[in-house]
């Protein structure tokens, strides 16, 4: 499997439509997990449409793979890039059963994160996350993220306005 970063027990690469089947398999054994936090793409449809997203000039999206098996452990989504002065974008991710606690959603997303701040020239990210989704932020605190503000009703998910936690990393300087 080729990959655009590996560490530990991930790597990241794009996602293809051949992992449409793996993908939204993993996406149905997991729905539990996610819930209510997020709602991934559950059809090929809605596969398809992610692919054409990510693939936008705003957008960008990655696999979390195992590296022992090549496994789809989860995704990483980054939305919203807007370059010039800001150089930002807004960062979502998510882990997969069996892979949920194993490191492999903190690998994948700090490789990502990383990937953000070289190869896409970007300097600060924001992840938005709901404030009962402990795994997902402990996974910004282990990567050192760090909590800028709270938005009441911020995002429309599974059939609610939701309040987030606004977290936020930007790419080291150099001294």
């Amino acid at each position: 499997m080729r990959y655009l970063r590996t560490g530990g027990p991930a790597g990241i690469r794009r996602p293809r439509p051949t992992d449409a089947d793996e993908f939204l398999a993993a996406v149905g054994r997991s729905r539990k997990l996610h819930h209510p936090w997020l709602a991934a793409p559950g059809n090929t449809a809605d596969y398809d449409q992610y692919l054409r997203r990510i693939r936008r000039r705003d957008s960008s999206g990655y696999l979390i793979c195992d590296r022992a098996s090549g496994e789809i452990a989860g995704y990483v989504n980054i939305s919203g890039i807007v370059l010039g002065a800001l150089r930002g974008g807004y960062l979502g991710y998510a882990a997969f059963l069996p892979y949920s606690g194993t490191g492999h959603a903190s690998a994948g997303v700090a490789l990502s994160v990383d990937h953000a701040f070289t190869a896409l020239g970007l300097h600060r990210l924001e992840a938005n996350i709901q404030p009962g989704n402990e795994p997902s932020k402990r996974v910004a605190r282990k990567l050192g993220f760090r909590l800028e503000g709270f938005s009441p009703d911020y995002l429309f998910i599974d059939g609610a306005w939701r309040d987030h936690e606004r977290w936020a990393i930007t790419a080291p300087t150099a001294t």
